[in-house]
Order: C-alpha cells, then structure tokens, then sequence
C-alpha cells in the first residue's frame, strides 16, 4: 500500500535496481568506494532491511481490527495491553524511533485479540512516522473499526535523531497520549488507564 498522498498523483516506485543504485549515489556521497569488497552487497542488504523496516505500507490495519469477538460474557471493564515494543523511523532523517506504546479501550459489545492491538501498533510503526501522528492513528483506527465506548494510547519513546546527531541527549525521551471517548472525557478512567500501564514499568 503506497502512503496517502491525498489528491496528489499516484507514487511510482522505481525498480529495485534504481533503488540499488541510489543507494551505491549515497555511499558514492558519503565518501566510500560502493564496488568494494564489504560494501558490494550493501545495496541488496540495505533493501531487504527497507523490507522490513517499511512494511507497514503494504498492510491494512482495519483488516486485522475487523476479526473480533462478540461472545464476551457482556465483558465492558477497560482492556489493556502495555509495554508493546515499538520500533519506527523518523520521516525527517530516516533513523530509528524506539520505544513502547501502551494501548487500552472500553469494548462495546466486540472484543479484538491483544495480538491485534500489538499488530496495529506494528502497522503504523513500520511507516515513515512522527510520534504525534503515529499515536493518532493507532487509537483512531481502534476507534473507528471497534466502535468501543473508549480508546487510549500513550507512546513513550526515544528518537535517534535526538541522541545520535543534532543535539545529542542521549537520555531523553519523548511521551504523546491520546484519549477518546470515556478516557477524554472521564478523569477517573484516565486515571485508571495511566495508573494500569505506571505498574512496575521500566524505563524506555
């Protein structure tokens, strides 16, 4: 799946060889020799990673929302899985975004696996992201496919961008949070949620 680009054209992907050599043009800019022995196979190497590293354009992640469960015993008390690794990439220099994403929601009626709320977070990670947009759409797609009472997602997480270039503060860390529906607009279960994913955490 290319990225929204809006009402713009279609993206045109260039050919894996194109993008090989645009690799060989960066290591040609960085100063090194790209026809050497140790860096012949850098460019297949470095799009098989890309692979992986982006493959959340390729998946849909109303897709794995839809697959819920109705049979719940009338289950309607918060849902919360915390602590989900997270591993993005920063749209602005292409270099890691690392931390953990806390998500939780008052079902209505329709429950989801946990795996599938890990598996949406995995989604939109695997994208070229910025936190703030990255917490939105995790929770907004929660709340649009589950229709639950609520949903709440809070990101905590370090940019390489921050602590390998730039400014270097190698200790920070970055928090975004978004609350819909009863964790919005209900202080207690806001409360309930943030003290839930606080127990025993470690540090990001």
């Amino acid at each position: 799946m290319a990225p929204d680009t809006g009402d713009s054209a279609p993206l045109i992907r260039p050919t894996r060889a194109q993008a090989e050599e645009a690799v060989r043009t960066l290591l040609r800019w960085a100063g090194d020799d790209p026809s050497r022995e140790g860096l012949v196979g850098t460019p297949d190497r470095v799009l098989r990673a890309y692979g992986e590293f982006f493959a959340g354009y390729g998946e849909d992640p109303v897709s794995v929302l839809e697959r819920t469960f109705e049979e719940t015993a009338d289950y309607d008390e918060m849902i919360v899985v915390r602590d989900i690794r997270l591993e993005s990439h920063c749209e602005h220099h292409i270099v890691p975004i690392v931390g953990k994403a806390h998500v939780g929601y008052l079902p209505a009626g329709r429950v989801v696996g946990i795996s599938k709320l890990a598996r949406v977070v995995d989604i939109f990670a695997k994208r070229l992201q910025i936190q703030e947009r990255l917490t939105t759409e995790i929770a907004d797609a929660i709340d649009h496919v589950l229709r639950p009472r609520g949903v709440a997602v809070v990101i905590e997480a370090t940019h390489m961008c921050m602590s390998t270039r730039g400014i270097h503060k190698t200790e920070s860390s970055t928090v975004t949070s978004r609350m819909l529906g009863g964790f919005r607009t209900d202080p207690t279960t806001r409360r309930e949620f943030l003290t839930m994913i606080s127990r025993g955490r470690d540090s990001v």
